[in-house]
């Protein structure tokens, strides 16, 4: 019989308590991105791990101001936003070798949003067959790699590819 594990699930599981305060803007403030499984850092936005993912390399994208509709953003903050959505794709594509994304924003807790006062899209790598009937018969996602071994291949190529860079500081 094969085992799964997937040790870091059990807090959703379990319903941990939530964090306090909104984790996409308290994550960004502090310095410490391997624990806070931030990947990339870019003008406007920043991009994160999922720490509940639907597959490896399910990331979160998200603006550091903190709005939770995507109307509420400026054209130069949209702009910032999908370019960062994008440096997550050519990542992703070049690390995971995925065959299709799902790519997309959920605006309010009726659109299935968990965080629904910060706005984030969602970068969720596909490969042919991963889908199965686990999901919906054992409430069971299959996640092959631990996610701080993602984290570092992601963090990596984040870095060669597209360095790092700092928030501009508000006038």
């Amino acid at each position: 019989m094969e085992r799964l594990y997937a040790p870091w699930r059990i807090d959703y599981i379990l319903g941990k308590e939530r964090e306090p305060g909104c984790i996409f803007c308290t994550k960004p403030a502090d310095d410490n991105d391997d624990e806070n499984l931030i990947v990339h850092r870019a003008e406007g936005a920043f991009t994160i791990m999922n720490k509940f993912p639907y597959n490896n390399g399910h990331l979160l994208v998200c603006p550091y101001r903190h709005v939770s509709d995507i109307c509420e953003l400026s054209p130069e903050e949209n702009s910032l936003l999908i370019e960062e959505v994008t440096r997550a794709v050519k990542v992703l594509r070049s690390v995971m070798r995925p065959t299709g994304f799902n790519l997309g924003l959920n605006i309010g807790v009726d659109a299935g949003a968990g965080i629904d006062d910060h706005l984030h899209y969602h970068v969720v790598p596909r490969w042919r067959g991963d889908t199965n009937c686990l999901p919906v018969l054992a409430d069971v996602r299959i996640i092959s790699e631990h996610i701080r071994q993602t984290w570092k291949k992601l963090h990596t190529c984040f870095r060669e590819e597209f360095p790092p860079t700092p928030p501009k500081e508000k006038k």
